[in-house]
């Protein structure tokens, strides 16, 4: 066995695209070498600004002989058949076998190959693999055709045993593989040697360079917290950050600087992402004001004047940061205080989607839904409006021009200069979230009906326009914002009608198109078109205030007026149709995502079916209630048996209604029961049904469930000591109708006819 070290040295790779790097080398190399024969017992991969390294343990050192039998085509098969097998083994017609096999003679190949030396095998598979490495970007240099992602300098590439440590000779467009490398650029550039991965390692550090990345992490933040620490400060964590500047410096130096007292009465928002995006500093905040009074930044040098310099070349550039992102801040609060008026009409001239308009537009959207949902989460209308209106108010404003990340953030802070009220002001925030799985949900009911609103607008918008997310693509995030919807419906314990929800601005994103090409088409006149206008307008003016009866009543009496042109007419109940199918379709695209929620959760697919045929399936509130109680009921031996019980009496039925033609829904009578059993499955249908009615009335689906699974046992009785086909019509008609109580009962609580097993 053998170790293997590689280096790649060359000039500083971008941070970003270090750890990567890392991985793609590890597994270039080691995937070649196991496709060629070699095996080995570890792989490690590091990376600094300057190199690429990897470590491989336990190399075998050579591979082994293999031989290889190939089945060929028949040999009277045409000759271009037989070509294409020797081409595809390297051999020629007299180095191939015939062989007798059931159906004739046919060509077999025996294909030797003998073992090859790893240092063989590692020359070739690195050459390999520098020469197509898959950088993002890369260049040459000088005359050589070689591509990196900057100039490469220098390539160890060094196998050791017990016998000693050889050099695997390469040459890559003259650059020869060693065992030297460098340390730190300033600090310790001259070459030195290595015999192993542990000398290489400690070498390295000797010459100031800390090879593993989650190592200078640890130092820069050790270093940070403790310079913070001595001066009753902490800093901002930013795991991100710290990863990006671990990447930027193979030796970090760790320097806190002061920010300018002109800057500390901005918001701490604004002064950490400035900082961070344009300087890669980290904040450091004082606990007790919660302001951001100083940075730190990681310099990748020791200097005699412990980085007095560096600090002063730093703060002036930071102070050139920070008087812009306070001139930003300055002209926005003039904006905000003056009510923002200025930047809500800006929103027309923002452009949202070509098809759907401007964000003004959009907001005039979610506004109008923010109200008709208001009530459902306990917000009030009014307030739950206004917030609407100023929710995107914020990207017009200077600093989310210079800052995207920020928005909502800000619009929080320029709510308030307003005038807003702390709901209102928080909903600016709030009403983006949340937007991933781990995110948090906005729990203020005013934050909540704006954050629903607002995704309910883009789901209905983009499937009025028939852009639905397909298979792996999802340009505009609509499942995150089903998801969104989901979550902030379960995680809010809300009872919402999604279908009413969607209702209205499906229909006004149906509505609201532009029917200009109608008349290009010859579809309608300049006139008939200029009449459906004014009554779209009309309806229009009836933008819901109040509820979506509102909206109804007032389509119905554009649908009455246009009945006088035929013609528009049929195009406008084309449109209602329209919409109405996507109403649907969007309900199937909820279910979908909550069954991708819920099976996280333990729940499986099936009973989220069974349960999504019930009535109310659009309250997803509901549903998961009534879901989560036959899950745990299905868990327990009496559910699990039941569920047998119910699919052999739904069997039974369903094969006599069939055989019969008749349909047997009612009539059981205790008079007819022959059999203790019969009785006593009559009298626990009575109890189960005074129980399971009233409880899903009250929507208590643990305790309907419980008295379900209840019936296990009179079930089982039942079947184990009766006939249900007895010789007596009579008897067996009513025992017929008996099974149809239990089928009725059970379905009353979920569709197990879904359920699998």
């Amino acid at each position: 066995m053998a170790d293997l070290l590689i280096e790649l040295f060359s000039e500083e790779i971008p941070a970003r695209m270090q750890a990567k790097a890392a991985t793609d080398l590890q597994k270039l190399v080691t995937d070649g070498l196991v496709e060629a024969g070699l095996t080995y017992a570890g792989a490690a991969a590091f990376s600094t600004p300057r190199r690429l390294a990897l470590s491989l343990e336990g190399l075998t050192t050579e591979s082994k002989s293999v031989r290889e039998e190939r089945k060929g085509p028949s040999t009277s098969a045409p000759d271009k058949a037989l070509d294409g097998f020797l081409r595809s083994t390297g051999l020629t017609k007299g180095q191939l076998e015939v062989r007798d096999v059931k159906k004739g003679q046919v060509y077999f190949a025996v294909i030797e190959k003998p073992g090859r030396m790893a240092a063989d095998i590692i020359a070739e598979v690195l050459e390999k693999t520098i020469r197509n490495f898959p950088w993002p970007k890369s260049m040459r240099w000088g005359d050589g055709a070689l591509k990196w992602v900057r100039p490469l300098h220098s390539i160890i590439c060094i196998l050791g045993d017990d016998a000693g440590v050889d050099v695997v000779p390469m040459d890559i467009d003259g650059i020869k593989t060693g065992n030297q490398t460098r340390g730190h650029r300033f600090m310790a550039p001259d070459a030195f040697s290595v015999a192993n991965f542990d000398d290489y390692e400690a070498k390295l550090k000797r010459a100031k360079v800390v090879l593993r990345a989650e190592e200078r992490a640890d130092m820069i933040w050790h270093d940070a917290t403790n310079q913070a620490f001595a001066q009753g400060l902490e800093i901002v964590e930013d795991r991100g950050l710290l990863s990006e500047v671990a990447n930027l410096v193979e030796w970090p130096a760790v320097l806190m600087g002061t920010i300018a007292d002109d800057f500390l009465g901005m918001p701490p928002e604004v002064l950490q992402t400035s900082m961070k995006d344009h300087q890669k500093f980290f904040s450091v905040r004082n606990p007790k004001t919660n302001r951001i009074e100083r940075f730190v930044t990681v310099a990748n040098i020791e200097t005699a004047d412990s980085g007095a310099t560096i600090l002063e070349g730093n703060q002036k550039v930071l102070f050139a940061r920070l008087s812009d992102a306070k001139f930003f801040w300055e002209n926005d609060l003039r904006v905000a205080k003056a009510g923002m008026a200025e930047w809500t009409d800006g929103l027309k001239a923002v452009t949202f989607h070509n098809k759907l308009g401007s964000q003004f537009d959009r907001v005039e959207r979610i506004t109008a839904l923010a109200r008709e949902i208001a009530p459902a989460v306990g917000a009030d209308p009014d307030e739950a409006a206004e917030a609407a209106r100023l929710a995107k108010a914020d990207l017009r404003s200077e600093m989310i021009y210079e800052f995207p990340e920020l928005q909502g953030l800000m619009g929080r802070y320029y709510a308030k200069s307003a005038g807003a009220s702390d709901a209102v002001a928080a909903a600016a925030q709030e009403h983006y979230s949340p937007l991933g799985p781990s995110d948090d949900v906005p729990t203020a009911p005013v934050s909540v009906a704006v954050a629903l609103a607002d995704k309910l607008d883009t789901l209905t918008g983009f499937w009025a326009i028939d852009e639905k997310p397909t298979g792996s693509k999802d340009p505009f995030a609509l499942r995150r914002s089903a998801l969104g919807v989901i979550r902030l419906v379960l995680e809010n314990n809300i009872s919402l009608n999604l279908t009413q929800s969607v209702e209205v601005p499906m229909l006004w994103h149906h509505l609201g198109a532009d029917p200009s090409g109608l008349v290009q088409n010859g579809t309608v006149s300049e006139v008939e078109l200029k009449k459906v206008s004014e009554l779209v307008d009309e309806l229009k003016s009836s933008n819901p205030k109040e509820s979506t009866l509102a909206f109804k009543l007032a389509t119905s009496v554009v649908r009455k007026k246009l009945s006088q042109i035929a013609i528009v007419q049929d195009v406008f109940e084309a449109k209602v149709d329209a919409a109405e199918d996507n109403i649907s379709n969007l309900l199937s695209f909820f279910h979908d995502r909550l069954k991708v929620f819920l099976k996280d959760q333990g729940i499986r697919n099936d009973i989220i079916d069974a349960c999504i045929a019930m009535p109310g399936n659009d309250d997803l509130t509901l549903l998961v209630k009534r879901a989560k109680a036959l899950s745990e009921t299905l868990k327990t031996d009496d559910g699990e048996n039941l569920l047998q019980g119910f699919k052999r009496a739904n069997n039974i039925l369903t094969q006599a209604e069939e055989k019969d033609g008749v349909e047997y829904s009612y009539g059981a009578d205790l008079k007819f029961a022959e059999h203790d059993s019969e009785k006593a499955l009559f009298a626990a249908l009575d109890a189960a049904d005074a129980v399971i009615a009233p409880a899903m009335t009250a929507e208590d689906f643990s305790t309907a469930m419980t008295a379900m699974a209840n019936l296990r046992g009179p079930i089982d009785d039942f079947f184990t000591n009766v006939q249900v086909n007895a010789d007596v019509s009579l008897v067996r008609r009513n025992r017929l109708n008996l099974l149809s109580r239990i089928r009725t009962i059970c379905l009353s609580v979920a569709d197990l006819t879904l359920i699998e097993g």
